[in-house]
């Protein structure tokens, strides 16, 4: 009965995500993790970690850590970003990794800006066979030990942002559908299908000025699943300090709440996801966000000029 519920969880699991990688509850926050055009968008030193712990309760359950950096890069104008990134996830016996560079190159047009950003990625995925309590020990199907492999993979995006009103666009991951060779005999293989995501927001203005709804959706796809995202959030943009509150539907899979704000350029996040499936209000998903930006736009003019002590 153990086995056949782990295994339930995880076919469960499997659906939901829709694709290899997690699927974060806060997608809006994350965007340069599904797309690689938004690396240096904003001309700013972004730094974020994200940890999600789905399924609470259940052993084996996937918890997932990412750690992203981007910012732009001031060489010709500010035309340029990158980025560096680390995911680890882990679900049952299985362990994903990967190592990501990012690029961007962002150019005016039309009031906004389009932007086309490339990722290389390093993948690494490991199974550890001694975690299985499997029927037949010697089924060759099953690894016994803990083996690992990695293989070369690589992600295009493709967004345009309209100032600071809306923004749509598309990227795909694991362009090059790796397959991933396990152990030191190779007999063991993980496949990668390619992932399709397209991804669009927009910010309505309220009469007070201090208040906002930002709108945003994602919908990832396989080909074989797929995933869709709604998030709505209320704004409020005070003189020392931002605060969110909203919520997120994903169509047939689960609901959630989520809460933030942002202080001295400091973000921090929580969202709880209930899966709609039947799992239990209290086996959702929890999800924490922390953050941090500062302005790196050095053709402002007026900004970090300073005068020797001695001069004074």
């Amino acid at each position: 009965m153990k086995r056949l519920l782990w295994i339930g969880m995880l076919i469960v699991t499997l659906t939901a995500r829709a694709q290899f990688d997690a699927a974060f509850t806060n997608t809006w926050a994350l965007q340069s993790y599904h797309n690689p055009a938004a690396a240096g968008l904003d001309s700013k030193l972004n730094v974020q970690g994200a940890y999600s712990m789905q399924m609470v309760g259940f052993e084996g359950a996937p918890k997932t850590m990412l750690i992203n950096a981007d910012m732009p890069l001031f060489f010709f104008g500010p035309k340029h970003g990158a980025g560096l990134s680390f995911t680890n996830d882990n679900i049952g016996a299985f362990s994903n990794k990967k190592i990501q560079l990012e690029y961007a190159f962002h150019q005016k047009l039309w009031g906004g800006r389009a932007s086309i950003g490339i990722r290389p990625t390093l993948l690494m995925v490991g199974f550890d066979g001694s975690e299985l309590d499997a029927v037949d020990a010697s089924d060759p199907a099953f690894a016994s030990s803990d083996v690992k492999g990695n293989a070369f993979d690589f992600d295009i995006g493709l967004r345009y942002t309209y100032k600071k009103l809306w923004y749509a666009g598309a990227s795909v991951i694991h362009l090059l559908g790796p397959k991933v060779k396990l152990g030191d005999d190779k007999t063991h293989e993980v496949s990668v299908d390619p992932t399709f995501q397209v991804q669009g927001g927009y910010n309505l203005a309220l009469r007070h000025p201090r208040y906002k709804i930002a709108m945003d959706a994602m919908v990832r796809s396989d080909l074989m699943n797929w995933r869709g995202d709604i998030d709505l959030r209320l704004l409020y943009d005070g003189e020392k300090h931002k605060l969110y509150g909203g919520l997120m539907y994903s169509p047939t899979i689960s609901v959630g709440l989520l809460l933030g704000f942002d202080f001295h350029g400091i973000n921090i996040g929580y969202s709880y996801e209930v899966y709609t499936g039947g799992i239990g209000a209290l086996n959702g998903t929890h999800e924490i966000l922390i953050g941090y930006q500062h302005d790196l736009d050095v053709f402002k003019k007026g900004k970090n000029l300073h005068k020797s002590v001695r001069l004074l």
